[in-house]
């Protein structure tokens, strides 16, 4: 069990929520970008990174929005899920953003690579790029604040829950020094 300074019971509880939710919102990504479209024609596929985007943005601002905030906001629950699934408060912040940028990337290239196995929909480099932003974004914007609130909060009551004085194992016994007999 790892010392993080908040109750051991309450980081099983965070990684269970984080656990759960992750799940939840993997499933219902899949659901949402797996399933077969009955469109009557299909765009061509998009290899080129920002042509999508630029498309987008020649179809008004309104539309450019709608569809850039889509692919931005699809995946973006990932950058906050990870880490909470993973449940640590002792860790570099880049490398956190690093892993969880990694994590939400590969994900939605399988997504992109799963959906060319399915009827009406087509790969968009684009997609790829932006659900990373939106992962980055997530994981920028909540994490590490997240992480500094709880680390204080943990500061407060020390580790497991106990005072700040004393740690919850209580204090180590020590032993007086004996001398050697002649």
């Amino acid at each position: 069990m790892q010392r993080q300074g908040i109750g051991g019971s309450a980081v099983i509880r965070i990684r269970a929520a984080g656990s759960v939710l992750l799940v939840a919102h993997l499933l219902f990504v899949a659901w949402l970008t797996l399933r077969p479209l009955d469109v009557p024609w299909v765009m061509p596929t998009n290899l080129h990174p920002f042509a999508g985007i630029r498309a987008d943005l020649r179809l008004g601002r309104s539309e450019a929005v709608r569809r850039i905030g889509e692919d931005l906001a699809l995946l973006a629950p990932l950058g906050v899920l990870l880490p909470l699934a993973h449940g640590r408060l002792a860790v570099s912040p880049l490398a956190s953003l690093v892993r969880t940028v990694t994590a939400g990337t590969l994900l939605s290239l399988a997504i992109a690579l799963l959906q060319t196995g399915v009827p009406g929909r087509v790969v968009d480099v684009d997609s790829v790029l932006l659900n990373a932003t939106g992962v980055a974004l997530a994981h920028a914007a909540l994490v590490p604040a997240a992480r500094s609130r709880l680390r204080r909060h943990g500061a407060r009551r020390g580790p497991y829950g106990a005072g700040p004085e004393e740690p919850a194992q209580g204090l180590t016994p020590t032993i007086p020094r004996v001398g050697i007999a002649p």
